[in-house]
């Protein structure tokens, strides 16, 4: 049976030597099974030697595979196309950075042997040596999205997981550019385990996600999951418009009965300060909208996820 190990790349350079070593001692410790492997190496528009390295292992190694992006697409789409590239009966994802165990795939692939589940998933129990902000933060993303969409997204989950190979063709089947794997994972179904595990922290080279990359990818998440956003603009508007009618006929009473003339410019303050609210409840609506409407022009154009400039022979080749 052949297990494909997918690791999405972008200039890793300083931990693709231990990780390789760390997926060489996987095959070793399961040669004597009926279990083969290929592993599968994305580089997504990588500048460092991350592509030269990768090379190098496959003129020695005729298990190892890669995928060249002509410039960097993203985690997502790099994940899109080693699934796609992937011919194991048995598929994996994992990060190249060393903070998803490969000393964790072998009993991953018993839980699968056993036929009690589809998909075996990683998720971290603690966030030790995460920034606290970031943690609180990824925290909040989780009770919101969870709130909105009607599938459960585990707190911890990571994309580090070992599917079927009918759970990988169910993933493939939804081809949509904007891409929220977390949220894919979870729509398909399927019966999985959690295994969980402590917080790794990177065996070398530095993270490729900041604050506000975390922050978009968040905001891609809830888009593509759910249009509750969209409803909350349209129940603030209702709310307010409900408001301001009452407001118009407290004034309107008030110049029935002679008192509205008494004013001055005592409320000019006030005033504005409501435009200025009302205004910017407007433009976040707008905003919205906008996110929504811009991701369904990006659908509509039906681009490529990925363009691949070099690509290695398979395995059935």
């Amino acid at each position: 049976m052949l297990v494909s190990l997918i690791v999405p790349c972008y200039n890793e350079e300083a931990v693709l030597p231990i990780l390789y070593d760390a997926l060489k001692s996987v095959r070793e410790s399961l040669k004597d099974t009926d279990k083969e492997f290929e592993f599968i190496f994305v580089s997504d528009g990588s500048r460092d030697k991350t592509e030269e390295i990768i090379k190098g292992f496959a003129e020695n190694d005729p298990d190892v595979r890669y995928v060249f992006f002509s410039r960097n697409f993203g985690k997502e789409a790099a994940m899109y196309a080693g699934m796609q590239k992937a011919q194991g009966e048995y598929v994996a994802i994992l990060d190249a950075d060393m903070q998803d165990p490969p000393a964790l795939i072998p009993s991953m692939i018993a839980d699968l042997d056993s036929g009690e589940c589809d998909i075996v998933a990683a998720r971290r129990v603690t966030r030790k040596g995460e920034p606290p902000i970031r943690s609180f933060f990824a925290r909040c993303f989780y009770k919101l999205i969870n709130s909105m969409i009607d599938v459960e997204i585990a707190d911890g989950a990571r994309d580090f997981r070992l599917m079927r190979r009918q759970v990988v063709d169910a993933i493939l089947s939804l081809s949509e550019r904007q891409r929220f794997s977390k949220g894919i994972f979870a729509w398909v179904g399927f019966r999985t385990k959690w295994v969980e595990h402590e917080n790794v922290e990177r065996a070398a080279g530095e993270t490729k996600w900041s604050f506000w990359k975390l922050f978009r990818y968040a905001i891609d998440g809830i888009v593509a999951f759910t249009t509750a956003p969209l409803r909350l603009a349209t129940y603030t508007g209702f709310f307010f418009a409900i408001a301001g009618f009452i407001y118009m006929l407290y004034y309107f009473i008030k110049a029935i009965i002679g008192r509205l003339w008494d004013t001055d410019v005592a409320g000019y303050p006030s005033l504005l300060c409501f435009i200025l609210f009302i205004g910017g409840l407007v433009l976040m609506a707008l905003g919205i909208i906008g996110e929504y409407l811009g991701r369904t022009y990006i659908e509509i154009k039906a681009r490529p996820i990925y363009i691949s400039k070099e690509e290695s022979e398979s395995k059935k080749d």
